[in-house]
């Protein structure tokens, strides 16, 4: 059996020692630039949807008539109560107050992430460039969603608990775990 080398039997096809290379080289390049650029076409897009709110509870707005869940993030529910210093608070309504108060009638800006079960719109929402989920979980009033938020909000809510902010001064319940228990209530009495 003869052996051929590769120079030859390359040169035979018409194939140079570089192309192969080169090609890829070219192809990776182009493929990186394309990345970059779609990585980059998120930040430059406008709000789905921008105008003022109406707090409609901790985590949720209503921007002109349609209902829009901060993504992220999760508050106490309107009724819910905590601990605080050996008493019940109205954790649920302060959280909804408390962001009312600082949204101050400013215009929010909010871009969509996804739509919930009950066909709200989950959004990223911003006021005067400050994300509210990220300001709602450093001031203790809403906990990280970290079904959803995955990382984001970690270091805010670091920080809250270890300042011990809203939630965080004294004791609480998940919200998602208290509308669960609510549930669970509900369907027993039935």
């Amino acid at each position: 059996m003869r052996r051929i080398s590769t120079a030859r039997w390359r040169s035979d096809l018409g194939v140079s020692d570089r192309w192969p290379a080169k090609g890829f080289r070219l192809w990776t390049k182009g493929a990186i630039v394309a990345a970059l650029c779609l990585a980059g076409c998120g930040a430059a897009l406008p709000p789905t949807i921008e105008g003022r709110a109406s707090v409609i509870d901790g985590d949720t707005l209503e921007v002109h008539g349609q209902r829009v869940r901060l993504w992220g993030v999760d508050a106490p529910e309107s009724r819910q109560s905590c601990r605080l210093g050996g008493r019940d608070v109205a954790c649920g309504r302060i959280a909804a107050n408390r962001l009312d108060q600082f949204l101050d009638g400013r215009p929010v800006a909010c871009f969509e992430q996804d739509t919930d079960r009950y066909g709200r719109m989950v959004a990223r929402c911003e006021v005067a460039g400050d994300d509210l989920g990220a300001w709602l979980v450093g001031q203790g009033l809403a906990v990280r969603y970290a079904r959803y938020a995955g990382l984001a909000y970690r270091t805010e809510e670091a920080k809250a608990r270890r300042a011990a902010r809203g939630v965080w001064a004294g004791e609480f319940q998940l919200p998602e775990d208290w509308r669960k228990e609510q549930r669970r209530g509900r369907a027993s009495a039935e």
